[in-house]
């Protein structure tokens, strides 16, 4: 019953966020300068065929009326079509592209479901090497408040917290791809590609997670069902890994939740470095091209996913210690 209820007011909650993300990117979007129509036939376009295809868009209805048009189409699973992007998944630019009607531009949810496979499999691998890092160092500082695994936990986060992103990303770009030859680091051909550009994200979440897994650890084991766990004959191992990192780990999950958008952020910013094909590189250039559609349908899908997994870990949460409410 606990879960039903909770779902359904998380899911309730999800919605409303998303509708408020939806009017404010598709509003913001319809404001900025910029014509849409003109952008699709080309600037060289008569004004005549310039308002033709705005009358077809429906661009010249008022806000309103294209916000309650474009939730219909939404429902139905229909974010709409690129302005620049034909079926073909070529881009071109609007000059060269002499066929822009709808039915021959790419559809919105298809660029973002070929795209999102990458993005996930480089957060997923940037997570794993994260905790790699992170977990030895976050777990020794906990354990000995004070000691030089303490130190080193401390030095290493604010190592790591240092170091911005696109340095780190250029530099190994350098380093390990260019001068030693040891990885690709530019496109996509397979698995490899994904190896320096994660490794970049790891070093941007480590920080947080060794932190948080040295003060959660630290606190836990002050904990009067741990002091006593000795007595009960629970070894050193046990006591740590069943029951100390358990109960740690409830704040470490609600810092990845939170830590989603800085996950996000930091893959726009490395995708583009590595001209990784994802989601982030498809968003940088969409915003460079003025594909608004496209840009509307990535802000809108990723607020989904950051309300899922948001959903998931508090989930997750519960499960662990059933004496958590949300």
């Amino acid at each position: 019953m606990f879960i039903l209820g909770f779902l359904t007011r998380r899911i309730l909650q999800g919605f409303i966020v998303l509708f408020l993300v939806t009017f404010a990117i598709f509003t913001l979007l319809r404001v900025v300068p910029g014509d849409p129509a003109r952008l699709i036939v080309g600037g060289m376009a008569p004004d005549n065929v310039v308002a033709q295809k705005a009358e077809e868009l429906g661009l010249n209805d008022p806000i309103p009326v294209q916000f309650i048009t474009y939730l219909g189409q939404l429902v139905q699973g229909d974010m709409g079509n690129s302005f620049l992007r034909p079926k073909s998944g070529a881009i071109v630019g609007a000059s060269e592209y002499d066929d822009p009607t709808r039915g021959n531009r790419a559809q919105v949810l298809d660029l973002i479901l070929e795209r999102l496979p990458l993005t996930l499999q480089l957060a997923g691998v940037s997570i794993v090497f994260c905790l790699l890092i992170a977990f030895p160092l976050g777990v020794a500082g906990g354990l000995r408040p004070g000691s030089w695994m303490d130190r080193l936990a401390f030095f290493a986060g604010s190592l790591f917290v240092s170091m911005p992103n696109f340095w780190l990303g250029i530099v190994l770009a350098m380093l390990i791809s260019v001068k030693m030859g040891l990885l690709p680091s530019i496109g996509y051909k397979g698995f490899s590609y994904t190896i320096l550009p994660a490794f970049v994200l790891a070093i941007e979440l480590a920080p947080f997670v060794i932190r948080t897994l040295t003060v959660s650890i630290a606190q836990v084991m002050q904990e009067e069902f741990i002091t006593i766990a000795p007595i009960r004959g629970l070894t050193p191992f046990r006591i740590v890994f069943a029951h100390a990192i358990r109960n740690a780990s409830i704040p470490l999950l609600n810092l990845f939740g939170i830590q989603l958008g800085t996950l996000l952020g930091g893959v726009l910013v490395v995708e583009y470095i590595f001209d990784y094909p994802g989601l982030g590189l498809l968003t940088i250039n969409s915003v460079l091209q003025r594909d608004f559609p496209l840009i509307q349908g990535i802000a809108i899908f990723i607020s989904g996913i950051f309300v899922f997994i948001n959903i998931i870990v508090d989930l997750a949460a519960t499960a662990i210690d059933p004496r958590l409410e949300y």
